[in-house]
């Protein structure tokens, strides 16, 4: 007998994500994703000056600010000819570099780690045991047996108030649940130091781009100015010597905290190696943060490719200006397209007409042989890709990038496991930290460059030659592109006598949890749940962990209208409207 569930929201996550499954013999056979809310921003920048549009799609998410004002620069700056200076691409790897490192840590401790620990088990833990084990896999001082007592004091303290907060619904005492009573302490005493580690972090962002979040940005550069001896200049000694601090901090956190707790967690859950694979394993990277230009590919610390059917001996190139190689389908989501659904668009021609045909609230299932998301279905030369950080990791793997190999091939020595459990729940759990241990060290390299470069005189942040709009051709397209942390983002734009005639964005979680092509093909979310072991289906954990593993992140509603479409609520930050 079939019986579908519905998870609706999914929780710890950013945004609206619904998914149903169908389970037959204790395992998933079927699954749709669906995303609950519209997205409209392409709309909202028609008509603007190009040159403010990041300042708009930033606002795509409260999370991941940085990423889409990053791309949407990009993006004019490639349709104007505008190369900008060496030390402001240092800066812009620097704030890349700080959105990874909390954005990596904040998903594994506080949205993904609580589908593996379990909470309520900390009381039962040792302290001295518990102490005995994080000595034995890290140099990290809090360590000590008291200091582990009073954390769980404190979880004592907190259970017994009744007031359990995020922690009142989980899954505890799930029998997926398999962590001893000392691992479960040592990870929820880390996800403690955890959250005030991460608001150190993004001050990088507020030192280079003013505030976090939503940092500032400009065509050409970076607003940041240089003077090493102006109290008042953006970088200047002081504030130099902080960001330094902060990476160098960061560097310790990772390394000493989060991969090993990473991997202490792992080993008790290898059989999630088998786990959450995406059938067709085809992955997609755009690549990022380039040692030299942007305008230079092959300088990315991040490689650019696509590896195709889990073969681990081809990479194929990547080329965003081609006009068909990536194509948006809207047959199953819920927009309309002039020249019919079942045709997919470039998105330099792409269009965003809503059209919401679904049932109305509350609705018990979704009717998956008609539309059901907000989500339109990319696809790259026609197949579904997965992007992310496992993406990155296969494709610098496969590339022979000596940083990856040693990596990977260290985490698969550690946990004992074979190279195509990379392919899987655990994989892409692990591929997240031990890119985050990567791109500590790249911080630090970055850093070290931008010092160079000033102290060697170099002080120019932005090039402001193209700025005037009088010296731009009539009509102009460019694409801008990037890696965030949950995959390859891109923003195509058309710019016509000044002003934005045209803007479409392909975000990772786009190319994850879209719904099927006209195909059928499924995408990485509704692949990767096929043959998920389900212990209860009345409480199905291992759908979160595969789900959560890719770090959905769907905060893309512009605005809530009635049924009439009326228009309710309108958030404003700063002026401009924040989705």
């Amino acid at each position: 007998m079939v019986k579908r569930i519905v998870i609706d929201p999914i929780t710890r996550i950013e945004g609206h994500l619904r998914i149903e499954a169908e389970i037959k013999n204790g395992k998933v056979v079927n699954a749709y994703s669906s995303s609950t809310m519209v997205r409209g921003l392409e709309k909202i920048v028609e008509g603007r000056d190009p040159r403010d549009v990041w300042a708009f799609v930033q606002r795509s998410c409260g999370v991941c600010t940085t990423v889409h004002a990053i791309a949407s620069i990009r993006a004019v700056e490639n349709a104007l000819g505008i190369v900008i200076p060496p030390n402001a691409e240092l800066a812009r790897n620097l704030v890349l570099v700080a959105q990874y490192l909390q954005d990596h840590v904040v998903h594994f401790y506080h949205l993904h780690a609580l589908d593996w620990v379990d909470v309520t088990r900390v009381l039962d833990a040792d302290p001295k045991a518990t102490s005995t084990l994080a000595q034995s896999i890290s140099k990290w001082p809090n360590s000590s047996p008291g200091y582990f007592s009073d954390v769980k004091m404190r979880i004592k303290k907190f259970i017994n108030s009744g007031q359990l907060g995020i922690f009142a619904n989980g899954y505890w005492g799930n029998p997926a649940m398999k962590l001893p009573p000392e691992v479960n302490l040592l990870a929820v005493a880390h996800y403690l130091e955890a959250l005030d580690w991460q608001k150190e972090i993004v001050k990088v962002h507020t030192i280079l781009g003013g505030k976090n979040p939503h940092p500032h940005f400009v065509v050409g550069g970076m607003g940041s100015t240089i003077n090493l001896n102006d109290a008042g200049a953006s970088l200047n000694m002081d504030t130099l010597d902080y960001i330094g601090k902060l990476l160098r901090g960061a560097h310790t956190f990772v390394n000493e905290v989060y991969v090993p707790d990473l991997l202490a967690i792992a080993s008790f859950y290898k059989n999630w190696g088998k786990i959450g694979i995406s059938k067709f394993r085809n992955y997609l990277v755009y690549g990022d943060l380039p040692a030299g230009s942007y305008n230079n590919p092959s300088s990315f610390k991040m490689p650019q490719g696509v590896i195709l059917n889990g073969n681990l001996n081809t990479v194929y190139p990547v080329d965003l200006e081609k006009t068909n190689e990536i194509k948006e389908f809207v047959n199953n989501s819920w927009y309309d397209y002039t020249a019919g659904d079942n045709k997919g668009l470039s998105p330099w021609n792409g269009q965003t007409n809503i059209h919401y045909t679904g049932p109305k609230p509350p609705y018990e299932h979704l009717d998956f042989d008609k539309k059901y998301s907000f989500v339109k279905t990319p696809r790259w030369n026609g197949k579904p890709m997965e992007v992310g950080p496992l993406a990155r990791m296969l494709v610098g793997y496969v590339k022979g990038v000596p940083e990856y190999k040693e990596v990977v091939n260290y985490a698969l020595k550690k946990l004992a496991v074979p190279p195509g459990a990379l392919f899987s729940t655990l994989g892409r759990t692990a591929a997240r930290g031990l890119e985050t241990k990567l791109v500590a060290d790249w911080g630090l390299e970055f850093y070290d460059q931008l010092i160079r470069n000033i102290q060697n005189g170099d002080t120019q942040m932005a090039n402001m030659k193209k700025w005037d709009p009088s010296s731009w051709p009539k009509k102009a397209k460019g694409v801008g592109y990037l890696e965030a942390p949950r995959g390859s983002l891109g923003h195509w734009i058309i710019i016509k006598d000044g002003k934005t005639d045209k803007y479409q964005m392909v975000v990772p979680t786009t190319w994850n949890a879209s719904p099927r092509d006209p195909k059928g093909q499924r995408s990485a979310y509704e692949s990767a749940l096929i043959g998920t072991p389900i212990a209860e289906i009345n409480r199905p954990l291992e759908i979160l962990r595969t789900i959560h593993s890719f770090d959905p992140c769907l905060a893309c509603a512009v605005h809530l209208y009635d049924e009439k479409g009326k228009h309710i609520s309108q958030v404003q930050i700063g002026g401009v409207c924040s989705i």
